[in-house]
């Protein structure tokens, strides 16, 4: 991507801690220098020694870079890699896509007993609650089923069987944010964070004594091993909760003070089809419905299996919200094989991916110099330069759907958590606040942001920035006084932002940015 010249004068005005202020005949060329000035001075401040950052400034209607900063690079995008992901989807799955889940049977009906085994078929809902597996037993219940004489089969086949994406990090397996994919799961919260349970340890009445443990949803699919302790009146809590590896073993340990407030932890679990199969085997026991045989999961469903209770998820473009709003892993990687199937009758990583290349391909993102090995940004594998991440903002502004995408991205300091998201904190007290969107993004040593904001002219323009291999805590400063600068932009002078000026910049996580803020429970952001 070239910087265009542009076509006025487009000084940004910023006066939070130095104002530099220019006035010249020379118009656009002294204003377009302010701007890389002011920019360039940022992007030198010593959070980002050593480091490396890729921007790009473009105006959204003319598609005129009007600042780049190493625009090439290809570097790790974190979660800005869910822009590509979710317009993909966007485009070719539709806004109106939807997940159903099926319980069907192939075998007969014999008044209240069914001779057969029964099915659950999932194409990867990630948004399926308990109460709506309870909702689908209770429909067998009211058809008049009491028995049957074979099986629940878990039918997951409309994804391969490889569980996590390329590179995640082995220390993340119990984290749910990095929860198994599977085409049949469930989630525990209206946040949809799904292949996880939420763990709650509520302490004893006095010290020493052991702390009551209990799981949502409620199941016997995971076991606890319970070995914390109720701690003193006013000490600190070291709680901690573990599943170990290759197991549904929840080990709590550590102590929490007596007095204080339960503590919650999300963990995702070890095989999620077994456990939406589990949680749905006691809904239907719940409901007066025996099955007679044990469950087994990964069997297809017969082609001639008729249905017998469905439910239908919300359709994509509502999806959104919660997946683009909260950053949820899940949602992207779910997506991605749904495309793969969609598009190649493969609900595997590589085919989605391959589809993904493709439609941005023809949207004019130049794909040769990107590499993407999952949906979410979780990888550190994935390779993306901003100048990509700015060309697809810029091309997907002409799509049918865009006002719904659109709408799906964090607001600044917007302070409901389905607005504003992993924003809703950041940039309070600026002109940013309530105008700048952007996909956030956070790892270790990785972070970004990417979208849109409205200068004081009303020009909307496009942003990335991206940054990797910084040693500091968090680099959200530097990001956050870009987009404000971009945001106090004027039609007679430029002010460069010092980061520590922009009010809400401060690392998520107790001083360490990461991980998104909206993955560390409870919710940071």
């Amino acid at each position: 991507m070239n910087r265009a010249p542009r076509a006025w004068i487009w000084p940004l005005v910023i006066g939070l801690v130095c104002t530099l202020t220019w006035s010249s005949p020379a118009g656009a060329d002294t204003s377009r220098a302010g701007l890389d000035d002011a920019l360039d001075t940022i992007l030198a401040d010593p959070l980002l020694k050593g480091g490396a950052a890729g921007v790009v400034v473009a105006d959204a209607d003319t598609g005129a870079v009007l600042y780049q900063h190493r625009p090439d690079d290809r570097l790790m995008p974190a979660s800005n890699t869910k822009l590509f992901t979710s317009a993909a989807a966007m485009g070719l799955l539709g806004p109106d896509y939807t997940f159903r889940t099926e319980v069907l049977t192939a075998g007969s009906r014999h008044g209240r007993v069914l001779r057969g085994d029964l099915y659950l078929r999932g194409t990867g809902d990630p948004t399926l609650l308990a109460e709506d597996y309870d909702r689908l037993a209770a429909s067998l219940a009211e058809s008049g089923i009491e028995r049957v004489t074979g099986r629940l089969i878990a039918d997951d086949t409309r994804f391969d069987t490889q569980r996590v994406g390329r590179s995640w990090a082995a220390d993340d397996e119990s984290a749910y944010y990095a929860a198994q994919i599977s085409p049949l799961t469930l989630a525990p919260d209206t946040d949809y964070d799904a292949g996880s349970v939420i763990v709650r340890t509520t302490p004893g009445a006095a010290a020493g004594d052991r702390p009551e443990v209990t799981l949502t949803p409620s199941t016997d699919y995971l076991r606890i091993d319970n070995r914390a302790t109720t701690g003193a009146t006013g000490s600190g809590s070291t709680l901690t909760v573990e599943r170990q590896h290759g197991s549904n073993t929840l080990t709590v340990s550590g102590a929490l003070p007596a007095g204080s407030s339960p503590a919650k932890e999300w963990v995702s679990v070890w095989e999620p089809t077994g456990y939406a199969a589990s949680v749905f085997t006691d809904a239907l026991a719940r409901h007066g419905v025996h099955l007679d045989k044990a469950t087994r999961l990964g069997k297809a469903t017969p082609p001639d299996a008729r249905p017998l209770a469905s439910h239908r998820s919300m359709p994509l473009k509502q999806l959104l919200i919660p997946f683009m709003k909260l950053s949820n892993n899940i949602h992207a990687e779910v997506l991605t094989k749904a495309i793969g199937y969609e598009t190649a009758g493969r609900g595997t990583w590589d085919a989605g991916l391959a589809a993904i290349s493709d439609w941005l391909k023809k949207q004019g993102v130049d794909t040769g110099s990107v590499r993407q090995v999952d949906g979410s940004g979780l990888s550190r594998m994935d390779n993306i330069a901003a100048g990509r991440l700015a060309e697809l903002l810029l091309t997907v502004r002409d799509e049918p759907w865009y006002a719904d995408w659109y709408a799906s991205l964090p607001v600044a300091c917007a302070p409901d958590r389905m607005v504003g998201g992993t924003l809703r904190s950041r940039m309070c007290g600026t002109p940013a606040a309530g105008n700048a969107r952007g996909k956030t993004g956070s790892l270790t040593g990785a972070s970004g942001l990417s979208g849109y904001v409205t200068d004081a002219d009303g020009r909307e323009l496009v942003y990335s920035v991206v940054t990797n291999n910084y040693l500091a805590p968090s680099v959200k400063s530097l990001e956050d006084a870009i987009v404000v600068t971009l945001a106090k932009s004027g039609a007679d002078r430029v002010t460069a932002v010092r980061p520590k000026a922009v009010p809400g910049a401060t690392a998520e996580r107790g001083g360490a940015a990461d991980l998104e803020c909206s993955w560390t429970k409870p919710r940071r952001c």
